[in-house]
């Protein structure tokens, strides 16, 4: 009995200090972004190197042209943070052809960090591709089969690729792009009543780290601009 009620007296000690505990706990507060790229702009901002042979930041926007020289088209990279976003930006291509390839990472649910949404905006339509993770090497949705295990989670990669979707972006004009991403799900728009969808995974609720911009516009070049990060607002 006297062990017994030691017991409950130490657990009701400890539960306050418990509580303090978790509340020291970092939360993924959104952490809010605009880049209009002006005068102002703050190239350490991105951790992609922004003034090189590929990229520069004429007349406030950025330009990104030619082969990165490897396997993938010149890529940009911004670090963000929070759960609840939304994402925006608007694009331009300068010629015919190409296409621009925007991915959403974040925590892959297992300890690291990794692709969770891929928007690939082609000229002829929009395909998305979700990846998710798991720990299990024969999961049905692990198509890249000569992939390893993330080598930090030990995750693999699950690739659920969507069909393209028709739309016409062949103009060689400025196009808006939004992300909202709310707990399980993420509503998308391109262009004024363009196109828009609304997906639902779990591994959406992830907290987001890192945007980037896979851009195949040639000699000519695609160039960003208004890039905005904020929470976003809940939905009643």
């Amino acid at each position: 009995m006297r062990r017994i009620t030691l017991t409950l007296l130490t657990a009701l000690l400890l539960a306050p200090l418990a509580a303090l505990r978790a509340a020291d706990v970092p939360q993924s507060a959104p952490v809010p972004i605009e880049e209009p790229f002006g005068s102002d702009f703050d190239a350490k901002r991105f951790t992609t190197p922004i003034l090189n042979k590929n990229r520069a930041v004429p007349d406030g926007v950025l330009w990104t042209h030619g082969s990165s020289g490897g396997k993938y088209p010149p890529r940009v990279y911004l670090p963000v943070e929070g759960t609840d976003v939304t994402l925006s930006f608007r694009y331009r291509h300068l010629a015919d052809g190409g296409w621009l390839r925007f991915f959403v990472d974040g925590d892959d649910d297992f300890g690291s960090e990794d692709h969770l949404l891929r928007e690939k905006l082609l000229r002829h339509g929009i395909q998305l591709q979700v990846d998710g993770h798991s720990k299990d090497p024969n999961h049905p949705q692990r198509k890249e089969k000569d992939r390893p295990a993330d080598n930090v989670s030990g995750a693999y990669r699950l690739n659920e690729s969507f069909p393209v979707e028709k739309a016409d972006l062949r103009r060689n004009e400025w196009l808006s792009v939004q992300l909202v991403l709310q707990g399980e799900q993420v509503t998308l728009h391109v262009g004024d009543q363009l196109w828009s969808k609304t997906l639902g995974r779990p591994g959406f609720n992830a907290t987001k780290r890192k945007l980037l911009w896979m851009q195949n516009g040639g000699e000519a070049g695609i160039e960003l601009d208004d890039i905005k990060v904020h929470a976003a607002t809940p939905q009643r």
